[in-house]
Protein backbone atom coordinates (compact mmCIF):
# COMPACT_ATOMS: atom_id res chain seq x y z
CA UNK A 1 0.00 0.00 0.00
CA UNK A 2 1.31 3.44 -0.96
CA UNK A 3 1.47 6.01 1.82
CA UNK A 4 2.39 8.93 -0.40
CA UNK A 5 1.37 10.32 -3.75
CA UNK A 6 3.09 8.85 -6.81
CA UNK A 7 5.38 11.89 -7.20
CA UNK A 8 6.65 11.73 -3.60
CA UNK A 9 7.04 7.95 -3.84
CA UNK A 10 9.02 8.35 -7.06
CA UNK A 11 11.27 11.00 -5.47
CA UNK A 12 11.88 8.72 -2.45
CA UNK A 13 12.64 5.81 -4.79
CA UNK A 14 15.20 7.84 -6.79
CA UNK A 15 16.87 9.18 -3.64
CA UNK A 16 17.07 5.73 -2.04
CA UNK A 17 18.86 4.41 -5.14
CA UNK A 18 21.85 6.62 -4.26
CA UNK A 19 24.71 4.88 -2.40
CA UNK A 20 24.50 5.18 1.37
CA UNK A 21 20.90 6.44 1.32
CA UNK A 22 18.41 4.09 2.94
CA UNK A 23 14.64 4.40 2.74
CA UNK A 24 14.29 6.48 5.93
CA UNK A 25 16.97 8.95 4.87
CA UNK A 26 15.41 9.09 1.39
CA UNK A 27 12.04 9.97 2.99
CA UNK A 28 13.60 12.73 5.10
CA UNK A 29 15.41 14.16 2.07
CA UNK A 30 12.29 13.95 -0.10
CA UNK A 31 10.16 15.83 2.43
CA UNK A 32 12.92 18.39 2.95
CA UNK A 33 13.17 18.97 -0.81
CA UNK A 34 9.38 19.27 -1.18
CA UNK A 35 9.33 21.90 1.60
CA UNK A 36 12.24 23.92 0.13
CA UNK A 37 11.55 27.12 -1.83
CA UNK A 38 11.27 26.45 -5.58
CA UNK A 39 14.38 28.57 -6.30
CA UNK A 40 16.53 26.42 -3.99
CA UNK A 41 15.20 23.20 -5.52
CA UNK A 42 15.92 24.62 -8.98
CA UNK A 43 19.47 25.57 -7.91
CA UNK A 44 20.01 22.03 -6.53
CA UNK A 45 18.66 20.50 -9.72
CA UNK A 46 20.79 22.79 -11.90
CA UNK A 47 23.96 22.02 -9.93
CA UNK A 48 23.38 18.26 -10.35
CA UNK A 49 22.80 18.61 -14.10
CA UNK A 50 25.79 20.96 -14.56
CA UNK A 51 28.06 18.61 -12.62
CA UNK A 52 26.90 15.65 -14.71
CA UNK A 53 27.54 17.57 -17.93
CA UNK A 54 30.88 19.18 -17.02
CA UNK A 55 32.73 16.98 -14.52
CA UNK A 56 35.35 14.71 -16.08
CA UNK A 57 38.64 13.09 -15.19
CA UNK A 58 41.78 15.18 -14.77
CA UNK A 59 44.02 14.30 -17.71
CA UNK A 60 46.98 13.80 -15.36
CA UNK A 61 45.82 12.23 -12.07
CA UNK A 62 42.28 11.08 -13.04
CA UNK A 63 40.48 12.66 -10.12
CA UNK A 64 37.20 14.39 -10.92
CA UNK A 65 37.34 17.99 -12.08
CA UNK A 66 35.53 20.42 -14.35
CA UNK A 67 38.80 21.62 -15.91
CA UNK A 68 41.40 19.84 -18.05
CA UNK A 69 43.69 19.64 -15.01
CA UNK A 70 42.44 19.49 -11.43
CA UNK A 71 43.46 22.24 -8.95
CA UNK A 72 46.14 19.97 -7.42
CA UNK A 73 47.83 19.03 -10.71
CA UNK A 74 47.73 22.62 -11.96
CA UNK A 75 49.26 23.96 -8.72
CA UNK A 76 52.93 24.78 -9.36
CA UNK A 77 53.64 24.83 -5.60
CA UNK A 78 52.91 21.09 -5.30
CA UNK A 79 55.76 18.57 -5.49
CA UNK A 80 55.13 16.89 -8.86
CA UNK A 81 58.02 14.46 -8.27
CA UNK A 82 56.03 12.64 -5.55
CA UNK A 83 52.85 10.76 -6.53
CA UNK A 84 50.45 9.24 -4.01
CA UNK A 85 48.38 6.41 -5.50
CA UNK A 86 44.85 6.16 -4.08
CA UNK A 87 41.87 3.99 -4.96
CA UNK A 88 39.30 6.77 -5.39
CA UNK A 89 38.67 10.50 -5.22
CA UNK A 90 37.27 10.20 -1.66
CA UNK A 91 40.66 8.85 -0.51
CA UNK A 92 42.38 11.80 -2.16
CA UNK A 93 40.04 14.18 -0.30
CA UNK A 94 40.84 12.43 3.01
CA UNK A 95 44.58 13.01 2.55
CA UNK A 96 44.04 16.60 1.44
CA UNK A 97 42.13 17.30 4.67
CA UNK A 98 45.30 16.55 6.65
CA UNK A 99 46.98 19.55 5.00
CA UNK A 100 50.35 17.78 5.36
CA UNK A 101 50.87 16.22 1.93
CA UNK A 102 52.26 18.53 -0.76
CA UNK A 103 52.77 16.06 -3.61
CA UNK A 104 50.32 15.06 -6.33
CA UNK A 105 48.02 12.06 -6.69
CA UNK A 106 47.06 9.27 -9.04
CA UNK A 107 43.51 7.92 -8.71
CA UNK A 108 43.11 4.27 -9.74
CA UNK A 109 39.28 4.19 -9.64
CA UNK A 110 39.24 0.79 -8.00
CA UNK A 111 41.44 -2.01 -6.75
CA UNK A 112 42.42 -5.39 -8.17
CA UNK A 113 39.83 -7.97 -7.12
CA UNK A 114 39.86 -11.35 -8.92
CA UNK A 115 36.71 -12.33 -7.01
CA UNK A 116 34.83 -9.41 -8.59
CA UNK A 117 36.52 -9.83 -11.95
CA UNK A 118 38.54 -6.61 -11.64
CA UNK A 119 42.01 -7.04 -13.07
CA UNK A 120 44.98 -4.68 -13.52
CA UNK A 121 43.65 -3.50 -16.89
CA UNK A 122 40.37 -2.38 -15.28
CA UNK A 123 42.00 0.32 -13.16
CA UNK A 124 44.29 3.24 -14.11
CA UNK A 125 47.63 1.41 -13.84
CA UNK A 126 48.72 1.94 -17.45
CA UNK A 127 48.30 5.70 -16.98
CA UNK A 128 50.37 5.56 -13.77
CA UNK A 129 53.21 3.80 -15.59
CA UNK A 130 53.08 6.49 -18.30
CA UNK A 131 53.46 9.18 -15.62
CA UNK A 132 56.52 7.41 -14.21
CA UNK A 133 58.36 8.04 -17.48
CA UNK A 134 58.55 11.68 -16.39
CA UNK A 135 60.56 13.14 -13.50
CA UNK A 136 59.20 11.15 -10.52
CA UNK A 137 61.26 10.42 -7.40
CA UNK A 138 58.75 8.52 -5.24
CA UNK A 139 55.41 6.74 -5.51
CA UNK A 140 53.50 6.42 -2.24
CA UNK A 141 51.04 3.54 -2.45
CA UNK A 142 48.05 4.52 -0.33
CA UNK A 143 45.52 1.84 -1.20
CA UNK A 144 43.23 0.52 1.53
CA UNK A 145 44.33 -2.17 3.99
CA UNK A 146 41.74 -4.57 2.57
CA UNK A 147 42.68 -7.74 0.68
CA UNK A 148 42.03 -5.92 -2.61
CA UNK A 149 44.05 -2.89 -1.52
CA UNK A 150 46.98 -5.06 -0.45
CA UNK A 151 46.86 -7.05 -3.69
CA UNK A 152 46.87 -3.79 -5.68
CA UNK A 153 49.76 -2.39 -3.62
CA UNK A 154 51.87 -5.52 -4.22
CA UNK A 155 51.09 -5.46 -7.94
CA UNK A 156 52.01 -1.75 -8.23
CA UNK A 157 55.28 -2.23 -6.32
CA UNK A 158 56.26 -5.06 -8.71
CA UNK A 159 55.48 -2.83 -11.71
CA UNK A 160 57.46 0.10 -10.32
CA UNK A 161 60.57 -1.79 -9.17
CA UNK A 162 62.17 -2.09 -12.67
CA UNK A 163 61.75 1.67 -13.28
CA UNK A 164 64.10 2.61 -10.43
CA UNK A 165 61.49 4.93 -8.89
CA UNK A 166 61.27 4.64 -5.08
CA UNK A 167 58.02 2.92 -4.06
CA UNK A 168 56.71 3.25 -0.49
CA UNK A 169 53.58 1.99 1.26
CA UNK A 170 51.61 3.97 3.84
CA UNK A 171 51.90 2.62 7.38
CA UNK A 172 48.91 0.99 8.97
CA UNK A 173 48.25 0.03 12.54
CA UNK A 174 46.37 1.01 15.66
CA UNK A 175 43.84 3.81 15.15
CA UNK A 176 43.99 6.79 17.49
CA UNK A 177 41.63 6.15 20.40
CA UNK A 178 41.48 2.42 19.67
CA UNK A 179 41.60 -0.17 22.46
CA UNK A 180 44.24 -2.81 21.79
CA UNK A 181 42.03 -5.65 23.00
CA UNK A 182 39.54 -5.04 20.17
CA UNK A 183 42.07 -4.78 17.34
CA UNK A 184 42.79 -7.76 15.09
CA UNK A 185 46.16 -9.51 15.06
CA UNK A 186 47.18 -8.40 11.56
CA UNK A 187 46.67 -4.74 12.47
CA UNK A 188 48.62 -5.17 15.72
CA UNK A 189 51.47 -6.87 13.85
CA UNK A 190 51.59 -4.03 11.30
CA UNK A 191 51.66 -1.49 14.11
CA UNK A 192 54.56 -3.36 15.71
CA UNK A 193 56.50 -3.67 12.45
CA UNK A 194 55.92 -0.01 11.56
CA UNK A 195 57.05 1.33 14.92
CA UNK A 196 59.17 4.48 15.01
CA UNK A 197 61.76 5.75 17.47
CA UNK A 198 60.56 8.33 20.00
Amino acid sequence: MDYYSSQISRLIEHLSSLPGIGSKTAQRLAFHIVNMPVEKVQALSDSIIEAKKNVRYCKECFTMTDQELCPICSNTKRNHNMIMVVENTRDLAAYEKTGKYDGVYHVLHGAISPMLGIGPSDIRLKELMTRLQGDVDEVIIATNSSLEGETTAMYISKLIKPTGVKATRIASGVPVGGDLEYIDEVTLLRALEGRVEL
